[in-house]
């Protein structure tokens, strides 16, 4: 026999035959028990959820975390490592969700939260034996028999203390800004979270047409990926130094014969070195050039009217008119950006810089609000067909001679890492922990 393939053979069989030995000898145990002239090193585990089996990442995350504490060990260090279940948020409650088929958070309300919670802790720990062998076989020291979970209440008082801890110091703010949510988890998302979901997709894009409230037949045309946001629109921002045109054209008539409007040759602004990109597939005359800072504080007919005519909304006066920003940029798109603070995190400021009225037509659940009354229930990212509600928002703009052009667009969009869900921008209030006023100390003390 080849004394290679024999010695290969024998490796299984001296692992468990060490392992044994360690677990028959108590020798974890002996090692964290024994003097430590060096006191404590403590070591935190990021606890992993065992709502599936081990993966690669665990794996190699799991021997750094064994080589790590052995080191320290073995320079006369104490180091406790103590096994720990992460028990909740959202991968728990999506595998409940699954198997009760639900749709939505309404519909665990209806059943009851004290039920789904309860079918949530019988799901925990349904992987637990296979961790502990993986883990095992690794050959990695930890103590599973003191293990910990984050639904033990003495676990949560801990991190209510840590909260109540950071609040007495200042360090808690509840804030307001435009983050990533979940519109089925119907919750927002870390930075680190939204970077795990990115993938590539086909969207639709539209080039749409604001007619200018002073110059009837004269439209800025702003291009956008995501239609649905157009409901929300209060402003248009262009940079103040970008060299725009007015294009006059009879490109492209709109396919509705029975508006006259639709066969009139119509005038377009649009930053200087987009012209050839925009009007490839017509005939095109610059009439006119100039900065942008020319076309600052006029107005325009707002797209939809479900908002712009409610005489109580708040900075309507300021709204649907056209404003300087330094995010504006020419390399895609025409020049001019559409402005839904409630969405985007620039729009946002912008409204806030501005004073901009602020119109949010969807909840978190992505669905469209009633006064939205021709897209009322329909949800912006609807499950089997993301496109679905774009297509009606561009049907409806180029009903009513609003819709310059539409393509097909690919790009990186983030999904939910939990439900594989498009993310939506939205606008909401969350807590945050001040980072920056401690950020010198914890640099120092890292």
């Amino acid at each position: 026999m080849d004394k290679t393939k024999q010695t290969k053979s024998q490796f299984p069989a001296m692992e468990e035959e060490v392992l044994s030995f360690w677990e028959t000898n108590k020798i974890f145990e002996k090692s964290v028990d024994k003097e430590a002239p060096k006191k404590d090193y403590v070591f935190y585990d990021g606890p992993p959820f065992a709502t599936g089996t081990p993966h690669y990442g665990h794996i190699v995350a799991s021997l750094m975390k064994d080589v790590v504490p052995r080191y320290f060990t073995m320079n006369g260090y104490r180091v406790e490592r103590t096994w720990g279940w992460d028990c909740h948020g959202l991968p728990i409650e999506n595998i409940v969700e699954k198997e009760l088929g639900t749709k939505s958070k309404k519909d665990i309300e209806e059943m009851g939260v004290a039920k789904f919670n309860e079918l949530c802790r019988s799901k925990v720990l349904g992987y637990a034996k296979e961790w502990e062998k993986t883990v095992r076989r690794l050959g990695r020291w930890v103590d599973f028999e003191h293990g910990y979970k984050t639904m033990d209440l003495d676990y949560m008082e801990s991190v209510w203390w840590v909260f109540k801890q950071l609040w007495d110091k200042g360090l808690i703010y509840e804030g307001y800004r435009s983050m990533h949510i979940c519109p089925r988890c119907e919750t927002t998302l870390s930075q680190s979270e939204v970077a795990e979901g990115y993938k590539d997709i086909k969207d639709l894009s539209a080039t749409v047409k604001f007619e200018l409230v002073d110059e009837p037949g004269t439209f800025v045309l702003a291009w956008t990926t995501t239609p649905w946001t157009l409901i929300g629109n209060v402003a248009l921002a262009v940079g103040a130094e970008i060299d725009y045109v007015v294009v006059k054209s009879q490109f492209p008539i709109s396919n509705d014969q029975q508006n006259p409007k639709s066969q009139i040759p119509n005038k377009y602004i649009v930053a200087k070195s987009r012209v050839a990109e925009i009007f490839k597939d017509g005939e095109y005359e610059i009439v006119s050039e100039f900065k942008g800072s020319e076309l600052v504080g006029k107005t325009y007919e707002p797209l939809f009217d479900y908002y712009a005519k409610d005489e109580s909304l708040k900075n309507r006066e300021n709204g649907w008119k056209i404003y300087s920003a330094d995010f504006v940029t020419t390399v895609e798109g025409t020049g001019v950006v559409h402005i839904a603070p409630a969405f985007g995190e620039d729009d946002l400021n912008l409204g806030k810089t501005n004073n901009l009225p602020f119109i949010q037509h969807l909840g978190m659940d992505g669905i469209i609000k009633p006064e939205a009354t021709d897209f009322a229930g329909l949800s912006v990212k609807p499950i089997g067909d993301t496109q679905a509600t774009d297509i009606e928002i561009i049907k409806y703009l180029a009903h009513h001679n609003l819709l310059f052009s539409k393509a097909k667009y690919e790009h990186s969009y983030p999904h939910c890492w939990r439900c594989d869900t498009p993310l939506l921008n939205y606008a909401t209030s969350s807590w945050f922990v001040k980072v920056e006023d401690i950020k010198p100390q914890a640099i120092k003390t890292a």
